[in-house]
């Protein structure tokens, strides 16, 4: 056998084996890149000193040290939502763990592991208007949302299709709006919405009605199974162990956030 045929069946066996461009083939090498938002209060937020905390941010280092990555090793890359497949598909991230939700959309671009939580759709108004009760309160209101997620459009498709929608880069855009007045509900998922109401709470509150179901996933890049199997493997043992539920009171334990069960990992 050559040389070079030799080198080729190693390539050819790190590849189908987890490694060369796989998310536990990067992690051998005591490095990841991931990419998280940067404004999600609770979920994932960069302070003032440059770092990030939140439950995403939890998440995202307990799976990383399971697969070999010390908490220095891993460059986070701050990502805004319309750009999550993107990263992956260009390889500028490893892995997505931003509030990520599990669509048969997404399924066909990327590859997820999970879900590690179960969030529902909810809304955000200002403390005083009491005329939004639920999304079919929102004909005729400003509704908004950030680009390349599905919330706005669910609720003009499904309940109010007179609903003006405004869209924004990031969430953080979308609260100072409600609060200047520029428009009149923001939606997306009651755990973010959350982290919002208790930055706030004296100008803020989330109305508290769900109206869907967001299975939140890790997304790598398609066709990535045994990284999907080994990143499902540390989720499992996060819930088990209890670092899970002590990550959501840590982070959303003083914002009134009912902390739902743990969801079952099926994403394999």
């Amino acid at each position: 056998m050559s040389a070079l045929l030799a080198a080729a069946l190693v390539a050819a066996a790190c590849g189908s084996g987890g490694g060369g461009d796989t998310v536990i083939g990067k992690a051998s090498s005591g490095h990841l890149t991931i990419a998280i938002a940067e404004d999600q209060p609770g979920s994932s937020l960069k302070g003032l000193n440059g770092d990030y905390s939140g439950f995403d941010i939890d998440v995202a280092q307990f799976v990383a040290k399971e697969l070999g990555v010390e908490p220095s090793g891993i460059t986070w890359r701050s990502t805004v939502s319309a750009d999550r497949e993107t990263v992956l598909e260009n390889g500028s991230a490893d892995m997505v763990v931003e509030t990520y939700s599990i669509t048969d959309k997404r399924k066909q671009v990327i590859s997820f592991a999970g879900p590690y939580f179960v969030a529902g759709q909810d809304l955000l108004v200002r403390l005083s208007d009491t005329s939004i009760k639920g999304p079919e309160s929102l004909n005729g209101k400003r509704l908004c949302s950030v680009a390349g997620t599905t919330s706005a459009q669910e609720v003009k498709d499904k309940f109010a299709q007179q609903t003006k929608l405004v869209e924004y880069a990031h969430f953080s855009e979308c609260i100072t709006a409600l609060l200047a007045n520029i428009v009149d509900a923001v939606t997306t998922d009651d755990l973010i919405l959350a982290g919002y109401a208790a930055q706030n709470p004296e100008l803020l509150r989330v109305v508290g009605k769900t109206f869907t179901q967001e299975r939140y996933g890790i997304g790598v890049k398609k066709g990535d199974t045994a990284s999907v199997a080994k990143i499902d493997d540390a989720l499992t043992k996060m819930i088990s162990t209890g670092a899970w539920n002590s990550s959501l009171q840590h982070n959303f334990g003083g914002t009134g956030y009912k902390i739902p069960s743990p969801p079952q990992i099926t994403e394999r």
